[in-house]
């Protein structure tokens, strides 16, 4: 597959994708040429500020230069009380870090990832699983709602053509229209 314009000169840019959530947050690495895979899963720190630093060392080890938070809508698209906290601690998070920050609608994704990776297996002998069972699941379907968030942006980027899509610092908006043209 060969790229248009000017793009096949541009480096390729590393993204973190993030999915966060109340105690975990999963983050998935890639870029437009590989595509997104799931990374790990972190525990939520005590603060936005601690969650910042072990997101900035992570980011350096990975040469990332972007974050894609998922922002969870509402079913009509409207932004209810967790997308605005999730607002608030993404746009934190990227001032701490330095990072630009672009959002994508994370509607359905741990559903997605659930039928991706499948149900949650018994535990010993048949019976249901253990409390431990439990948390590595939830934590694999966390990162790998972090991997189709962020493979939905790099697919978005991807048919665009604009390696940099709409970024947002500080929490404001750019002020370029979008290019549907």
């Amino acid at each position: 597959m060969s790229d248009s314009g000017d793009n096949s000169s541009a480096p390729l840019q590393r993204v973190l994708g993030i999915d966060f959530g109340e105690r975990r947050i999963g983050v998935a690495l890639g870029d437009v040429e590989s595509g997104a895979a799931p990374l790990t899963t972190l525990s939520r720190a005590r603060t936005i500020e601690a969650d910042a630093r072990v997101l900035a060392r992570l980011a350096a080890e990975q040469r990332a230069e972007v974050l894609v938070v998922g922002l969870p809508l509402d079913k009509d698209g409207t932004e209810g009380l967790q997308a605005k906290r999730t607002r608030e601690w993404a746009t934190a998070i990227a001032t701490a870090t330095g990072l630009p920050l672009r959002f994508r609608d994370e509607r359905l994704s741990s559903v997605r990832a659930e039928e991706r990776i499948g149900s949650l297996p018994r535990g010993r002998s048949g019976g249901p699983p253990s409390a431990a069972q439990r948390d590595a699941y939830r934590s694999r379907i966390d990162r790998e709602a972090a991997a189709l968030i962020l493979q939905d942006d790099l697919d978005a980027i991807r048919h665009t053509g604009d390696l940099v899509g709409p970024i947002e610092n500080d929490n404001t908006r750019s002020e370029e229209p979008d290019d549907l043209a």
